[in-house]
């Protein structure tokens, strides 16, 4: 069975000091959502989003810029890299906007 690609999914995200809200996902594929952490221009986590749950706060304690972003994964096939193992075509894409916070 095919995955089918309809609309092209949406959600607005707030921030109040380092607890960040979104909204209701539209046009959502059911695929797995995860919240993606940048400190100071690197990536350095991601963690599960559920859909039962609309904040998330990182346990942050480093000074610096944070930036989160909502993202879900977008399956496209099974095609993958050699040792590594990553996706070639399949990707998580940003759905919502990126907030920031500064500690």
């Amino acid at each position: 069975m095919e995955q089918v690609f309809e609309g092209t999914p949406k959600t607005t995200l707030t921030v109040d000091g380092t607890i960040v809200t979104r909204q209701d996902v539209t046009d959502d594929w059911g695929s797995r959502l995860q919240w993606k952490v940048t400190v100071n221009g690197n990536a350095v986590t991601t963690a599960t989003a559920l859909r039962t749950e609309r904040s998330y706060t990182h346990p942050a304690t480093t000074p610096g810029k944070y930036e989160i972003v909502l993202q879900m994964f977008k399956y496209v096939n099974y095609k993958k890299t050699g040792a590594g193992g990553e996706y070639t075509d399949s990707k998580y894409v940003d759905i919502s906007n990126v907030v920031t916070y500064t500690l």
